[in-house]
């Protein structure tokens, strides 16, 4: 049974059309804003407002070919997860973003949507200085936008580059402020290639921020795996006699989360610190 007919056809389809790297994802959530839609799709992903409620961002994908066919729900694994997404949140309307009428209609399909009502295209809210703006950024900067909030995708996007961009527009004299989160990308097809971290890069990291801990005197052991969602490390230290080990640890382990997700992009699943040996400072001799 198609999704329109579970819903009783009720839900309204809509469409935002222009080409790649010409604003979609900037503009998406103000179009939606001003049709009161809150529900999107764009490249992969089912958007509540400001949540990824459902799906994976094409984005991820290592080749273009890959990111059209994500974007277009090629696979039924990745259909049924929006439609189920979309049968328990039961939208009266929602807005499909895509490159061309096809694409939106396709996509439409392959979900068992109604058939696309209204369409809205770039050049209907956009001037051609910002769409080729827009264009130049994407080509020379390999920079995409996903429009939602960077915390919402950092977990999925660990190991890219993301950067937060935050959006204040007025609608008008009487009308709610248009205020929006979205986040940049730099997705590994682009042409400047894949992004990865060196394990030598944890260890300076955390040998700084080490010799920065009064409770710990020296690192004797590191291990860090990449498991594609984040990296999980495993440490043992020598601790200072004297100091409160847990305490110490503990402030350590906040303080290397919060910079190494700052300096690497990477997100740390897991870091675990043990103490392996005390060392006992040498008292200074009264010569005297």
């Amino acid at each position: 049974m198609l999704l329109k007919d579970l819903l009783g056809n009720k839900i309204k389809v809509y469409a935002f059309v222009g080409p790649s790297g010409t604003g979609k994802s900037y503009r998406a959530q103000m179009v939606a804003s001003e049709k009161d839609i809150h529900f999107i799709i764009d490249d992969g992903l089912l958007i509540h407002d400001n949540e990824v409620i459902a799906g994976e961002s094409a984005k991820k994908a290592p080749t273009k070919i890959e990111t059209v066919k994500h974007a277009l729900f090629y696979k039924e694994e990745e259909q049924q997860e929006i439609i189920k997404a979309l049968k328990k949140y039961k939208p009266q309307s929602i807005l499909i973003l895509g490159t061309s009428d096809g694409m939106v209609q396709k996509i439409a399909a392959n979900l068992g949507l109604p058939e696309i009502s209204e369409t809205v295209y770039i050049t209907d809210v956009a001037t051609k200085q910002e769409m080729e703006t827009a264009r130049r950024i994407r080509v020379t900067e390999g920079k995409h936008v996903i429009p939602v909030p960077t915390f919402q995708i950092k977990k999925d996007f660990s190991g890219y580059l993301l950067d937060p961009l935050q959006i204040f527009k007025s609608k008008g004299k009487g009308k709610d402020p248009y205020i929006s989160e979205k986040s940049i990308i730099r997705p590994t097809f682009s042409y400047l290639g894949n992004f990865t971290i060196s394990d030598t890069v944890f260890r300076q990291i955390l040998e700084y921020l080490a010799s920065k801990t009064p409770a710990i005197y020296k690192i004797l052991k590191l291990r860090v795996e990449n498991y594609g969602d984040g990296v999980k490390i495993y440490m043992e230290v020598t601790v200072y006699y004297g100091y409160n080990v847990i305490d110490g640890i503990n402030d350590f382990k906040r303080k290397a989360r919060k910079e190494i997700e700052k300096l690497t992009s990477m997100n740390v699943v897991e870091l675990n610190v043990v103490a392996k040996n005390i060392f006992v400072p040498e008292k200074e001799t009264d010569n005297k």
